[in-house]
């Protein structure tokens, strides 16, 4: 299967051009015809201009635009991937679980904890290099939401995707996400492992503790991020009015407060480090670097190599669109003007 890509992917910025200049030319378009309907009879000065055509240059003006697309595609540079190999970087294998229980829309971190929790990942992929990553989701169980992966745009796009509707059953299972990344892992051998837990640590399912320590025993480090405040905040309800929030079975506000004391014996018996929300930057930064000062091993991946390009084409059509539009006048020809060519003629009997 071929891939699809923009050797220069910014200059399809300029296609934000195309609204822009639209828009003008409905603006001055609407301006003239004011300004003839303020001159006369609009009837009347056709009449009087049987030469002049209203439409021709509204055509003109739609086929340029739609050849400053084509040659906007052609400056991006598309291109197929053509020749799929297996290359070997140097790289670890790292597993973010994310937790998605509804306690992680409580917002006493802003916007939200998943929120924060989606963009400290998408930073900490963004300083990845030759790295393995994939992306679990957790409630009250866990699945793969990415298997383990050098492609990080497919990543990052899945990670977009995730929300607390991900999983069906409620809860926060941390040592189910334990366990299932463990198993998620490649089977190369000599290879550095991490996971990395992202939750408020509210743990009401199993021993987390207990499956850090089995990750341990494998070489595995065990790194959590602490979501939320020790104070806790109140957990919104979805899709309900900004002062709804959930409530108990004696009708009390349920308070969603940040568990530190789990989170940091995960840590420690993970072997790894607890970085806490307050201070997410620096910790994913301090995580990058402890993560980059783990030995490297050769890891496979399957890359496209070559690419064909395919500009010449929408180079092509761009041209064929402006010498169309050279060809068309604005003006009626007046010997081809009275030529009809859909006029049925009748036969005189």
């Amino acid at each position: 299967m071929n891939i699809f890509r923009f050797e220069h992917p910014q200059a399809l910025y300029l296609l934000l051009l195309i609204p822009l200049l639209a828009f003008i030319h409905l603006y001055l378009a609407r301006r003239r015809k004011k300004a003839l309907e303020e001159f006369g009879n609009t009837e009347l000065l056709n009449d009087l201009m049987p030469n002049v055509s209203f439409k021709r240059p509204t055509i003109k003006f739609y086929i340029l635009l739609w050849a400053f697309i084509t040659l906007i595609i052609t400056i991006a540079g598309p291109q197929y991937g053509t020749k799929l190999e297996t290359v070997k970087r140097k790289g670890i294998e790292i597993i973010v679980a994310l937790d998605v229980s509804n306690s992680m829309m409580a917002q006493d971190i802003e916007p939200n904890r998943l929120e924060r929790a989606k963009r400290a990942i998408s930073r900490l992929i963004d300083k990845l290099q030759n790295d393995r990553v994939g992306l679990i989701v957790f409630a009250g169980e866990a699945f793969v939401q990415l298997p383990i992966t050098t492609d990080y745009p497919s990543a990052k796009m899945f990670l977009n995707s995730i929300d607390t509707d991900i999983v069906s059953t409620q809860g926060t299972a941390i040592g189910a996400a334990l366990q299932k990344g463990i198993s998620s892992f490649t089977s190369q051998e000599d290879v550095n492992r991490a996971i990395i837990v992202i939750t408020d640590g509210e743990n009401h399912e199993d021993d987390p503790v207990a499956v850090a320590a089995a990750a341990a025993e494998k070489g595995i480090k065990v790194y959590t991020v602490g979501m939320g405040l020790p104070k806790g905040a109140p957990i919104p309800v979805k899709g309900g009015r900004s002062n709804d929030f959930m409530k108990d079975l004696n009708n009390n506000v349920v308070i969603s407060k940040l568990d530190e004391e789990t989170l940091q014996k995960i840590a420690i018996t993970g072997n790894g480090a607890y970085i806490p929300a307050n201070n997410i930057r620096n910790g994913i930064n301090n995580l990058v670097d402890e993560l980059s000062q783990l030995e490297k091993s050769e890891l496979e991946a399957k890359v496209y190599t070559d690419y064909d390009d395919q500009f010449q084409y929408f180079a092509a059509f761009a041209l064929l669109l402006i010498i169309l539009e050279f060809l068309i006048l604005e003006r009626k020809n007046r010997r081809l003007k009275h030529i009809n060519i859909f006029e049925v003629k009748q036969n005189k009997e």
